[in-house]
């Protein structure tokens, strides 16, 4: 029997797309986008924030009763010690500042020094190599370009034995061929030095894919015009490609700068633990610092906490200059 429809009236298979439609429209597409990061992004962020500032009820009473005395108060119960038996539920800012002191201080500071050199050294390499990328025929741009998309995610184990099996002092090819002809390198590798060395490796890499699209989008117009005014190659780039690549340039290096900072597998494969930085001293409290005290999740919590917001501004600077370029590109 043939099926007919009235003017005006749409075949039943449309109900269930108006249905959606009325329902939460486009936006209901984006519902698995949102679940997974209410999971893995929103979850741990709050978690984070609870553990860093918040410290657990531990049963017992203080081996020595504190006191605080002055005033005309008189002497009065000193707040129990967080960490020690006595102490009471509550939130206190007492792991932030533990983890700000000591050798979690060190740590910061060597995170901070090693992202910080590597981010300038592989920002300056990499522009460099990406001028000339671009400037290259077709294949050997398009060969340098797969290459850094490689080598930009090369690390953690692989990487480590990579270098580990060339510069190690000991048994190292490099090492072991340099020394044949009278050469010591006196490098070395499990040092601050040598993980940033080890950093470059991708990091050089990652400059290239993140610059090359703003070098292509200088727009050869420009230099014939700059040149036909009288201006040098250096007049071109002083005054009009420098201006137009410093946006991006700046963003590059805050993006370099929290990859190398949060960067945990390399170093660790490469050093075991022993170097003395933020990542690796997370992962020491996690895996149960027996001689941190029973609060380690909670310092691991605040030095994440503290890396957090180290990342958080540079990532903000990152996605201006990158509106800022795309601003300049456009035009």
């Amino acid at each position: 029997m043939a099926i007919t429809h009235a003017v005006g009236e749409r075949p039943s298979s449309v109900a269930p797309r108006q249905l959606l439609r009325s329902v939460g429209g486009p936006w209901l597409g984006t519902v698995p986008f949102w679940a997974i990061y209410a999971v893995f992004f929103i979850l741990p962020t709050g978690a984070l924030l609870w553990l860093a500032f918040r410290q657990d009820a531990i049963k017992g009473t203080p081996a020595i009763p504190a006191t605080t005395c002055g005033g005309i108060l008189g002497c009065t119960p000193s707040p129990a010690v967080p960490g020690v038996p006595g102490q009471s539920a509550g939130f206190t800012l007492h792991y932030v500042d533990q983890a700000l002191h000591g050798a979690f201080h060190d740590g910061l500071m060597n995170s901070l020094e090693l992202s910080a050199v590597t981010a300038i050294i592989a920002a300056i390499a990499g522009v460099v190599l990406a001028w000339a990328v671009v400037s290259g025929s077709g294949w050997f741009k398009q060969l340098v370009l797969s290459a850094s998309a490689v080598l930009a995610n090369f690390g953690g184990v692989p990487l480590a034995f990579l270098f580990i099996a060339t510069l190690d002092s000991s048994g190292g090819m490099l090492t072991h061929w340099l020394h044949g002809i009278g050469i010591n390198l006196n490098f070395d590798l499990y040092s601050v030095h040598g993980v940033e060395l080890v950093y470059l490796y991708f990091m050089v890499p990652l400059m290239v894919l993140v610059i090359a699209p703003a070098i292509e989008g200088l727009r050869p117009q420009w230099q014939e015009a700059a040149e036909s005014l009288g201006a040098k190659t250096w007049h071109y780039w002083r005054y009009v490609a420098g201006p137009v690549l410093f946006p991006s340039f700046i963003g590059s290096v805050a993006l370099l700068f929290c990859s190398a900072f949060s960067a945990y597998a390399t170093a660790a494969a490469l050093t075991a633990g022993t170097l003395v930085l933020t990542p690796l001293q997370i992962k020491n409290e996690l895996s149960g610092n027996v001689l941190a005290g029973p609060d380690t999740q909670h310092i691991a919590a605040a030095l994440a906490l503290i890396m957090v917001l180290v990342v958080i501004p540079l990532t903000v600077v990152y996605q201006l200059m990158e509106r800022r370029t795309a601003k300049w590109l456009d035009k």
